[in-house]
């Protein structure tokens, strides 16, 4: 009987760095395969549905391999990098005949570089290890994995049934037969599919196992499923009673189901494509959500702000603020934070479960921020505790660090008011959408010298027009419109900061 020596190979999985979300693209590889890399380093750039997060790497060794290349979309739990920590330089895939010497589950990791688990590696390099992300650390239970989506040629790989390896695109085969690319799914073993679809399978009545699946490396579509709920009346005894799909199935997809991924023509000489997805599909979700949840209600005022923007002007000058950036936007969220304290009630939430208004007794302080990524919405934490020295200084580091694209998911949760400042495209004003979750949202038009009537003689003034669009469940018209009055009031005549403080 031959004895194998299990290869040094640490497998790095992706990890939840959103605080729930199941996948991440892969932005930026910082490593290459043969680079040393050591604990701590920063090996990639992901990309969630909230954020963009550089991941370290939690142990030393030579980089082995990258499982994914660069715009990638990977599953929360999926290996994206293979690191030979023995401190050598990376291995040689093992030969075909070693693998036949043990059963495919217990193969070594050199062999399934994307699949094996890390439990039965050395584990002296990352005990007591705090985790550094959210989700990130060593686990030391066993955990059922999804099968791999398929990496693009040059990566490794390996096929749902442990008998084909591939490494930097060499194949090595085994005796068993490789699977038909798309066949009916038996009772041999569990029907591969990802939880949506066993859900809407679950909800159609259809049995996953007589399901012919077309996706990669033999798992159950979507279209696979309603491609059956299709067929069923010509080929199932179930009764008649069985609930309509979602989404109604192609007209074809019955007859020929591997036709139903087929790719469509599209003119790429008149027409741009740009695939939705990380914030910008948050975001889009989140817009839509909010917009048929929430009642909104928008009030407009416009207010004359000439004497902001003197102060604006003195502040500059002030030691206090020296390093600090000064603008209009932080007397207006000083302006908000002060006519909150006046109307207290505009600042709650809306708890669906319980049926009840909440009532925050602080203001994390939401400033949306257009990125290259899409827009975001992080948040000052506390905001209402802040001197104006300490929200300027707050502000500035969230504006820098949003440009950078280097937010971090808990800064964009639990607002509870958001500012957006459209004036700073030069337009007047507009209907913002509530951020989900919040109660209001104040949106800044541009600023600009009209003619206004000023101490009884029609005068250039700087002037600008503020919409707020606010939750109708939680503020009536009478509360919105006093908040609203409040804020323009104080940035009518600055000195109500110190009054109405």
């Amino acid at each position: 009987m031959t004895t194998m020596t299990q290869a040094p190979v640490r497998e790095f999985k992706m990890p939840d760095v959103g605080e729930g979300l199941t996948e991440a693209e892969i932005l930026k590889w910082y490593v290459q395969p043969g680079d040393t890399v050591t604990d701590g380093q920063v090996v990639c750039e992901v990309e969630t549905a909230k954020a963009a997060v550089e991941l370290p790497i939690p142990y030393d060794g030579v980089v082995r391999a990258l499982h994914f290349p660069e715009g990638t979309t990977v599953d929360v739990g999926t290996s994206i990098i293979a690191v030979d920590v023995s401190g050598g330089a990376a291995p040689e895939p093992e030969a075909p005949a070693a693998a036949e010497a043990v059963p495919a589950a217990a193969a070594p990791a050199v062999a399934a570089p994307a699949e094996q688990p890390a439990e039965a590696e050395p584990t002296a390099v990352g005990s007591g290890r705090q985790p550094v992300l959210v989700g990130y650390g060593v686990s030391t239970s066993a955990t059922r994995r999804r099968p791999r989506k398929p990496a693009p040629d040059g990566f490794a790989r390996q096929t749902l049934e442990g008998d084909r390896t591939e490494l930097n695109g060499h194949a090595q085969a085994t005796p068993t037969a490789p699977a038909p690319a798309a066949a009916p799914v038996t009772g041999a073993r569990r029907p591969l599919a990802k939880p949506p679809v066993r859900k809407l399978a679950k909800d159609l009545g259809v049995d996953l196992a007589t399901v012919t699946a077309t996706g990669p490396d033999g798992i159950v579509t979507r279209e696979d499923v309603h491609a059956a709920v299709a067929a069923a009346p010509k080929t199932s005894e179930e009764p008649a009673a069985v609930p309509a799909p979602v989404a109604p199935p192609a007209p074809t997809a019955a007859a020929t189901p591997a036709t139903a991924s087929a790719p469509v023509s599209y003119d790429t000489a008149r027409e741009t494509r740009i695939p939705v997805k990380g914030v910008r599909k948050a975001t889009a979700a989140a817009m839509v959500g909010s917009a048929f949840t929430a009642p909104h209600v928008t009030e407009f005022v416009t207010v004359d702000v000439t004497r902001t923007m003197k102060l604006v002007e003195e502040l500059k000058q002030d030691k206090e603020f020296t390093g600090l950036r000064v603008n209009p936007l932080l007397l207006i969220a000083k302006a908000l934070l002060v006519a909150i304290r006046r109307n207290p009630d505009v600042n709650a939430s809306w708890d669906e479960a319980a049926q009840e208004i909440v009532v925050k007794h602080y203001v994390n302080l939401g400033i949306a921020a257009a990125t290259p990524r899409g827009l975001i919405v992080p948040n000052i934490k506390d905001a209402h505790a802040k001197t104006l020295p300490q929200l300027a200084e707050s502000l500035g580091e969230l504006v820098s660090t949003a440009r950078d694209g280097k937010t971090s998911p808990s800064a964009m949760q639990a607002g509870t008011v958001t500012i957006t400042n459209v004036g700073v495209f030069g337009v007047d004003t507009g209907t913002p959408i509530l951020n989900p979750g919040e109660s209001a949202i104040l949106a800044v038009g541009a600023i600009k010298l009209q003619p206004w009537i000023h101490k009884g003689k029609v005068k250039p003034r700087q002037v600008t027009t503020l919409a707020l669009s606010f939750d109708h469940r939680l503020v009536d018209g009478e509360l919105g419109s006093r908040f609203l009055a409040d804020v323009a009031a104080i940035l009518e005549q600055p000195k109500r900061l110190i009054s109405w403080a």
